[in-house]
């Protein structure tokens, strides 16, 4: 039904445009009581066997929301009602900004991709903090907020920032994700370098230990799938060395080669520039996991995206070391009942697997394949 739905309605609109109507959709019968109630029913049953245990949280199932989808936290009980079992909202930044011109959304239809630049525009973290502090949850759900740099600010003042959205944001966020790898904001891609992410992380973590003083804000950091190896290997010793408590692997990429893209090439160069999410993706997010985990082992927890499409894709990642999954971009071509059958299938990969619960099953294939 939404796949007749996409090829009749969402496909013909401006990417943009059909993401604001089909979340206000969203938004919308999530605000009515007794349709919020049907539609959680249907599409966000609890199986008890997917529970899990990620940085100190309880989560009713690995497969989450990205960042991304809902940068200002305006919908997300919507997002629970559908199904996901933690919703990261975001990248929020210290100062609001519009992001960069439209068009600035795109999809490669025959890849099942995604290429944007929208530039993280949001209402900025004190409007999102205000937001948050009002909210009145209708579905108990894990809820991340994901910080990034306001475009204006230089490079040498980036730790401030982050630090001013880190106090704001902390206390409403069950984790916090530090966000240096998006493409669209000039130069935040350099703060991946371990001498400039070290002071930035260390300071993030103190803004929200000061802000929160009675609770230890789980603190993760979001990467880029185009670092070279030896960058992961570097980024993944930090993570151990300042007791992160997570890294999210990976970012959209860059690249246009080497990716096997069907999309014919002029009009993936009409797209120009800006990061590429979806099922191209896969190969090299699912790389950058399996290094991070071989590196990392259990003293971290790693959480999985890009290109997740299916049920085997999510089993995949939790196989080569992700307690968490997350997903967005196929959303747009999978609709409503994305989330259900992810965690359904997941169940039914558990239940045909040697392995008693989800957690026995985090990393058994990169342990598997390092003997």
């Amino acid at each position: 039904m939404y796949r007749l739905l996409f090829d009749l309605l969402f496909r013909r609109m401006d990417p943009e445009r059909a993401h604001h109507l089909a979340f206000g959709w969203i938004r919308q019968v999530s605000r009515v009581p007794v349709l919020r109630r049907l539609v959680a029913a249907v599409l966000a049953p609890r199986l008890p066997q997917l529970r899990t245990e990620a940085f100190g949280l309880s989560l009713p199932g690995p497969f989450g929301l990205a960042a991304g989808f809902d940068k200002n936290a305006v919908a997300i009980d919507g997002m629970a009602m559908l199904g996901f079992g933690h919703v990261e909202i975001g990248t929020v930044t210290g100062q609001p900004q519009p992001g960069n011109p439209r068009q600035r959304l795109f999809r490669l239809v025959p890849d099942r991709a995604l290429v944007n630049r929208m530039g993280f525009n949001n209402e900025g973290s004190a409007a999102v903090a205000a937001r948050l502090a009002a909210r009145n949850p209708v579905f108990p759900v894990t809820v991340g907020v994901n910080i990034g740099k306001t475009k204006v600010i230089p490079e040498n003042e980036a730790a401030a920032d982050y630090v001013t959205s880190a106090e704001r944001l902390a206390r409403h966020a069950d984790y916090l994700v530090v966000n240096v790898s998006s493409p669209n904001t000039p130069g935040l891609r350099d703060l991946q370098a371990v001498g400039q992410l070290r002071p930035l992380l260390s300071a993030v973590r103190e803004a929200a230990d000061r802000s929160v003083p009675g609770r230890r804000v789980p603190l993760l950091v979001k990467i880029a799938p185009d670092l070279a190896d030896e960058d992961v290997d570097a980024v993944a010793d930090l993570a151990v060395e300042l007791g992160l408590d997570g890294i999210i692997a990976t970012n959209t990429t860059i690249a246009r080669d080497g990716l096997g893209l069907a999309t014919e090439a002029s009009a993936i160069e009409a797209i120009g520039a800006g990061g590429l999410s979806g099922a191209p993706l896969r190969s090299r997010s699912l790389e950058v996991l399996r290094r991070l985990y071989a590196r990392v082992g259990g003293r971290i927890t790693l959480v999985g995206v890009g290109g997740i499409e299916t049920a085997d894709d999510a089993w995949e990642r939790i196989l080569a070391g992700a307690t968490l999954v997350q997903g967005y971009s196929a959303f747009v071509y999978e609709g409503p009942c994305w989330a259900r059958r992810i965690h359904r299938g997941l169940a039914a990969r558990l239940a045909a697997s040697p392995y008693a619960t989800l957690a026995d099953a985090v990393g058994a294939d990169t342990r598997k394949a390092a003997v």
